[in-house]
C-alpha cells in the first residue's frame, strides 16, 4: 500500500475539517498514493478524482497495470491521464476549478500527499519511533529511508528534531540528482517545521540524499536493486517493491560496503 497512509490520516482529516466533499490529487500511472487517496475517499464517503502522469511505456500497458485497475474497481470519479511531463499541481488546480462550479468543494492533495500537513504522518511516526525505541532499550544509529515527494523524509527530520533527538536521516533518491532533492527536502522541513511551531529550528546540515541508487530513471530497474530485492526475500523472506524499498535498500547495502556503517550500528 505504499508509506502514504500516515499522510492521509492527517490530510483527509484536514479536508473534512474545510467542508471539502471531493478530494482531488495526482501520480504516476502506477501511483499507490492515488489508490490509498482513493480508497481513504471511498471510506469517508467522499468523492475522488486521480489525475495520472502518463508513463514512458507503451499506452496499451496501462490497463495491465494493477493500480490503474483498482482505480476503477474502488470507483473513481474520475480519472484523468496527462502527458508525461505536465504539471500536475496545475492540472489538479483545473480540476478544482470545475468541480467548484458544480458546486461541491474540492481538497487538493499534492503528489504523494507531500506538504506540511501530510508530513505531520511522519513527524508522528518519528515520536513512534523514539517511544519505542526508549520501551525497547534499543538505540538507532541512523535512519535511511526512500527519499522522493519528500514527505517522509521531511516530517522524520523535522519529528526527531523536535524530540532533540540526535538520529540522522538518511533519504536515498529514487527520480532526482542529490543537489535538486536536497533543496526539494530541505524546503518542506522548513515549512513543516513552521508548522509545528518550530520555525527556523533545524539545520540545513540535517538533510543528507545520495543519488547514486537512481539509475535511468524513476521506477527503472537497477541491477543493485534487483540484488537488493533478491537477497530479502531469500535470507528474510521480505518482499521489497523495485520503484522505491528495492532502490533504497540497494542504497543501504552499497553505504555499509562502503564503510558508511559498521557492525555494532543499529540502522533503522
Amino acid at each position: 500500500g505504499g508509506n502514504k497512509t500516515r499522510k492521509l490520516e492527517f490530510l483527509v482529516a484536514d479536508a473534512q475539517e474545510k467542508g471539502a466533499d471531493t478530494l482531488i490529487t495526482a501520480g504516476g500511472i502506477q501511483s499507490n498514493h492515488c489508490r490509498l487517496t482513493l480508497a481513504a475517499a471511498v471510506k469517508e464517503k467522499m468523492k475522488c478524482i486521480l489525475v495520472l502522469e502518463e508513463g514512458l511505456e507503451p499506452e496499451a500497458k496501462r490497463d495491465f497495470n494493477g493500480n490503474y485497475f483498482l482505480y476503477h474497481l474502488l470507483g473513481a470519479e474520475n480519472v484523468i491521464v496527462v502527458p508525461n511531463g505536465a504539471d500536475l499541481m496545475e492540472e489538479m488546480h483545473k480540476v478544482a476549478k470545475e468541480v467548484s462550479e458544480k458546486g461541491n468543494t474540492p481538497y487538493v492533495i499534492p503528489v504523494g500527499g507531500s506538504n506540511p500537513t501530510g508530513a505531520m504522518g511522519y513527524v508522528a511516526c518519528a515520536q513512534e519511533i523514539m517511544a519505542q525505541s526508549f520501551e525497547q532499550g534499543i538505540d538507532f544509529s541512523s535512519v535511511v529511508c526512500v527519499s522522493g515527494s519528500a514527505g517522509m523524509h521531511a516530517g522524520l527530520i523535522t519529528g526527531f528534531s523536535g524530540t532533540q533527538s540526535q538520529i540522522p536521516v538518511i533519504g536515498i533518491n529514487v527520480s532526482r540528482g542529490k543537489a535538486e532533492q536536497e533543496e526539494k527536502v530541505a524546503k518542506l522541513v522548513d515549512e513543516t517545521a513552521a508548522h509545528v511551531g518550530i520555525p527556523n529550528f533545524i539545520s540545513r546540515d540535517a538533510v543528507t540524499c545520495f543519488d547514486e541508487y537512481v539509475g535511468p530513471g524513476y521506477a527503472l530497474p537497477t541491477p543493485e536493486m534487483v540484488e537488493a530485492v533478491q537477497l530479502l526475500a531469500k535470507t528474510e523472506g521480505i518482499l521489497l517493491d523495485p520503484v522505491y524499498t528495492g532502490k533504497a535498500v540497494a542504497g543501504l547495502i552499497d553505504l555499509i560496503r562502503k564503510g558508511n556503517f559498521n557492525k555494532e550500528d543499529n540502522i533503522l
